[in-house]
């Protein structure tokens, strides 16, 4: 194309260190010295961790849908969910034919496990990845948007598909169960 770039990686590496890794240890270190008071004051992670996940996604958006350069029409913005859906979609079975295979040795716990877990992505490790990755590019709000779609997406096709998922694998843990149960002899 004629154009060419050139990417600071030290710089990127350094931040994205500083602000997913770095915290990262530091919350393993302190935790194995407070572990015994949390246990026994047993703080609201999960809200506190709920909110703070809130919190992000709210700024985000805001931050994306604030930008006047943003230039996304309604149909665009239809066709990019419809393609998130799709590709979340199509991760889950894919993962779903995978871990049940014949000669897998997972279990239906696992299986449901490695459907959810191996396609969830989260926007507390990508809007910060975005941010310093394309520091300063005008199109950032822009590039967001995907990201913004797919936690969401994850969160909305994994509520439909618990019911079916937990039948199937109650419905697989009672089949092994009976498969590997031994014989009784026969009395002659």
């Amino acid at each position: 194309l004629g154009s060419s770039s050139s990417v600071p990686f030290t710089s990127i590496f350094s931040q994205l260190f500083m602000t997913v890794v770095v915290p990262l240890i530091i919350g393993q270190i302190v935790r194995r010295y407070i572990k015994d008071w949390l246990e026994r004051k047993k703080p609201p992670f999960g809200a506190i961790s709920s909110c703070v996940l809130l919190m992000i996604i709210y700024t985000t958006f805001c931050d994306t849908f604030a930008n006047p350069n943003i230039d996304l029409d309604k149909f665009s913005l239809i066709i990019i969910v419809f393609i998130i859906f799709s590709i979340q979609m199509s991760f889950m079975f894919l993962t779903f034919l995978f871990s049940t295979r014949n000669n897998s040795t997972f279990t239906p716990a696992d299986t449901v496990a490695i459907v959810f877990c191996s396609t969830h992505k989260s926007l507390t490790l990508g809007i910060p990845m975005l941010k310093i990755v394309f520091a300063g590019y005008e199109h950032l709000s822009l590039i967001s948007v995907p990201l913004l779609i797919y936690h969401p997406a994850q969160i909305l096709l994994g509520s439909l598909l618990v019911p079916t998922i937990k039948s199937w694998m109650v419905s697989r843990q009672k089949a092994l169960k009976l498969t590997r149960q031994p014989k009784a002899p026969v009395k002659v």
